[in-house]
């Protein structure tokens, strides 16, 4: 009879590996349906994963895909954490990347616009 696969909490995984600070911070993330497991999303804190798997998800303003290699047992140093894992995030795009601004720095009247414009005439005093 074949063993079953080993497999862990996606939440405690995500802590472990150290992607998320708190383990809570890695349940809001799950809760809201933004980790996909094997291209299928996942709400429930609680869904097994283990080596195989490949996780998406949102990581700061970068989108992150990893294939777990293994399962940890605590939260370790980040080495061990690396170990648990293989990146497979596509390397950005240069000709992607935000254009730097041109011309000279804006004067004290172009920001006073500026803000009037986001403020809508309204004063922060």
């Amino acid at each position: 009879m074949t063993d079953p696969r080993p497999t862990d909490r996606i939440d405690k995984w995500l802590w472990q590996a150290r992607f998320f600070k708190t383990r809570s911070l890695a349940t809001k993330q799950v809760a809201s349906g933004a980790v996909r497991v094997n291209a299928t999303r996942v709400t429930k804190a609680a869904s097994p994963v283990g080596p195989g798997d490949v996780l998406t998800f949102a990581q700061g303003r970068q989108i992150r895909v990893i294939r777990i290699v293994a399962l940890a047992t605590r939260r370790g140093p980040a080495p061990e954490a690396q170990a648990l894992y293989d990146d497979l995030t596509p390397a950005p795009d240069p000709a992607a990347a935000e254009q730097p601004r041109t011309g000279p720095r804006p004067t004290k009247k172009d920001r006073r616009s500026l803000d009037a414009m986001r403020d809508d005439g309204e004063s922060g005093f």
